[in-house]
């Protein structure tokens, strides 16, 4: 039997993971939490945009129903 998405999740905490959002920005941080709603928390954020570092963001609270996919 496969994982369930959160036991994916779970495995990726204190480890990074890529981010991408419903309006296109994409993330990618260290996750530090997440809910079952997949609200996630993560440290060392920096936004990526065309394959490079746009800007350096720090601690973020995403919320789940922006998230598009999370990859560990």
């Amino acid at each position: 039997m496969g994982q369930r998405p959160l036991d994916v999740l779970n495995e990726s905490l204190n480890g990074p993971v890529i981010v991408k959002l419903k309006d296109g920005r994409v993330f990618r941080g260290e996750l530090q939490g997440y809910d079952i709603h997949m609200n996630l928390v993560m440290d060392k954020t920096e936004e990526v945009a065309e394959g490079a570092v746009a800007r350096n963001i720090g601690t973020v609270i995403v919320r789940g129903d922006n998230v598009v996919y999370i990859s560990p």
